[in-house]
């Protein structure tokens, strides 16, 4: 990439262009636009929901939504995205059915009935 080509993308990018049109302009891989503009800090990086800029403050953790609203928004309309590392196998204690348990590796009923009707009979 030419120092040309490097001052355009900034000229286009500070301008609001899109990462594939900038690409598409300067016969350029939209991955290439984007990686350059991450690394000489032109990237504006933008609410994943609703696509707002965002402000990022110095020092904390890199935003990604605007509010809460739009993160829990975004993650109900993408559930497969969601990396669920802790499911664990069990059979039941009272009942003797097979289930899945998220985040709780100390389960031992598949559910509330179950629990009921194994303690108190």
């Amino acid at each position: 990439m030419t120092i040309i080509q490097k001052q355009h993308i900034a000229a286009l990018r500070t301008a609001g262009i899109s990462y594939g049109a900038i690409a598409e302009e300067l016969n350029l891989s939209k991955n290439t636009v984007k990686s350059y503009c991450q690394r000489s800090g032109i990237a504006e990086i933008r609410c994943k929901h609703c696509h707002k800029l965002l402000v990022q403050t110095e020092g904390h953790k890199k935003k990604k939504f605007c509010s809460a609203e739009c993160r829990v928004a975004w993650w109900k309309s993408n559930p497969t995205v969601l990396d669920k590392k802790a499911v664990y196998d069990f059979i039941c204690a009272a009942c003797g059915k097979d289930f899945t348990a998220y985040g709780n590796k100390n389960r031992k009923y598949c559910s509330h009935a179950c629990y009921i009707s194994a303690r108190y009979g």
